[in-house]
């Protein structure tokens, strides 16, 4: 599987996040305690938001501990919201196409996880993404087809109500054709305002995801610790598994969850799958 971390609050060096932490987000792509299998070299990417009106985007096939120019870029880029990713491919491709996070527009997509038993069901998913959408499916992930199904089923007007359509006419077309259990994951998507994250699996037995506490309250476990004094009180990061040494920093996202951070507003809320609306069912091919 794959690592990601997504950050929010006041503007920070994505050194900090990056790579300064004990057990840092680098440092997992070598040795990850919480994941599937301990190394995620199958590349790295990195989205983040400054002045421009799309995020910026960096993606290599490297390994990410391994990559110059990803460490020359975090030294320089300071950004109030952005996403990484490293991965560990299951099925497709090493090529930078592959690489997360996904951009469309203002929105970044990134996952961990997987659409089980792709080719028995990829041809019937592949049919529901919107036609405008379809030209820019670049590379031949699971993640990626999934992030232009949320599009298509109104991501950018309803996350979570998209989300969990698009994870629905996943396990429906899965359930049609034998699948027992079509999909497993986390995911992260932003506007760059806001960060929805979900943590979901038709088993139930969904990949680890956790999510710092207020920095408020950090201040008064560690007052010693002046990183902390340097972040905004609304700063959150969501991350596959705990960077840093600070015992209670972190709480899991519960099974069959979703939570949005940003500007100030959290939420924490059950995740449930919707049906696929009825016409995207009806016109894929039974």
């Amino acid at each position: 599987m794959c690592r990601w971390l997504a950050y929010t609050g006041s503007t920070l060096l994505l050194e900090d996040a990056l790579y300064s932490p004990a057990h840092s987000f680098i440092d997992q792509s070598m040795h990850a305690h919480l994941g599937a299998e301990p190394t995620n070299g199958d590349g790295f990417g990195i989205g983040w938001y400054d002045e421009a009106p799309t995020p910026g985007v960096f993606r290599s096939i490297e390994p990410a501990w391994n990559d110059r120019n990803l460490r020359e870029l975090a030294r320089h880029i300071s950004s109030g919201h952005f996403f990484a990713h490293v991965r560990a491919a299951i099925g497709s491709a090493v090529q930078q196409t592959n690489c997360h996070p996904f951009r469309h527009d203002r929105w970044l997509w990134m996952h961990n996880g997987f659409i089980a038993e792709l080719s028995t069901v990829k041809r019937d998913l592949v049919f529901a993404i919107d036609p405008s959408l379809y030209p820019e499916m670049a590379g031949q992930t699971d993640s990626e087809i999934l992030f232009l199904l949320a599009l298509s089923l109104g991501l950018e007007d309803d996350p979570p109500g998209a989300v969990a359509r698009a994870i629905g006419l996943v396990e429906d077309r899965g359930h049609r054709l034998g699948v027992r259990y079509p999909f497993q994951g986390t995911i992260a998507t932003t506007d760059g305002h806001r960060i929805w994250a979900f943590r979901y699996s038709s088993e139930h037995k969904s990949r680890s995801l956790f999510y710092s506490k207020h920095i408020p309250t950090l201040r008064l476990l560690y007052p010693e610790r002046e990183v902390l004094h340097h972040l905004s009180d609304d700063a959150r990061l969501i991350v596959s598994e705990p960077i840093g040494n600070l015992p209670g920093a972190w709480n899991e996202v519960p099974e069959s969850s979703y939570g949005a951070v940003g500007g100030g507003e959290d939420e924490l809320r059950p995740f449930v799958v919707e049906p696929p609306p009825s016409p995207v069912s009806k016109s894929l091919p039974h």
